[in-house]
């Protein structure tokens, strides 16, 4: 074995193998030691000319609960929200089959039969519920640097999952947080003019919950990438 090249690699895969989203948390905050030792090396994301568009704000403790009850009572009486991002229309093809794949997936691990649309509502209450995390991270861009800010945020997105992963933190990546980004920019005191991207619910997992207990598959390479060669 190259241990120079071989041993990273090694190591990239199966923090990419073991990292899913998790669904249920302990109650138990993540030590700020480990949060700081975790966005650190999350900043070090590249970024288109360096622009480092991301901003981040994130809860602990009683900002976490405050968070949760509003987001909870805003999703559970219908207020209007708006997301900063147009949600596709529609979902077709591929796409529509691998949005289906996860959800049966989960709706089967929870115990959800099809067509309990009283399961469903429930199941998607706990987006807002922050799945019981006791942290949530808020992701925004700068409107002025457009759909490459957006960008930049999303790849600073994936290095900090596979932080997290390193560290023995669980987490989940949310858009459906951004359908009330007004409210959540309101209660953390973000600028309003930000852009939020996401969410991300994250702590230690509960490992025994059921929702925890199902993974989604990945397409072959064979469908998503094409060799142009000569």
């Amino acid at each position: 074995m190259n241990s120079t090249v071989d041993l990273p690699a090694a190591m990239l895969d199966s923090l990419l193998a073991a990292r899913h989203s998790c669904r249920a948390y302990l109650p138990k905050p993540v030590e700020r030691d480990v949060l700081t030792s975790i966005f650190e090396t999350a900043q070090r994301t590249s970024s288109w000319c360096n622009s480092q568009a991301w901003q981040v704000s994130v809860t602990s403790g009683d900002a976490t609960e405050r968070l949760r009850s509003a987001l909870l009572e805003a999703a559970g009486t219908g207020a209007p929200g708006g997301s900063d991002f147009p949600f596709p229309e529609a979902y077709t093809g591929v796409y529509l089959e691998r949005r289906r794949e996860c959800g049966f997936r989960l709706y089967n691990a929870v115990g959800v039969e099809r067509g309990d649309k009283v399961g469903y509502a429930r199941q998607t209450l706990e987006n807002f519920r922050l799945f019981g995390a006791p942290h949530v991270a808020i992701l925004t861009s700068d409107p002025g640097l457009g759909v490459y800010g957006a960008v930049d945020v999303g790849g600073y997105v994936q290095v900090l999952l596979l932080a997290m992963q390193a560290h023995g933190v669980a987490a989940i990546p949310q858009a459906a947080l951004t359908h009330h980004s007004a409210l959540i920019k309101s209660q953390l005191g973000i600028a309003p003019e930000r852009q939020m991207v996401c969410g991300i619910s994250f702590g230690y997992e509960d490992t025994v919950h059921p929702a925890n207990s199902f993974r989604t598959s990945r397409a072959p390479v064979s469908e998503v990438v094409s060799w142009v060669d000569g």
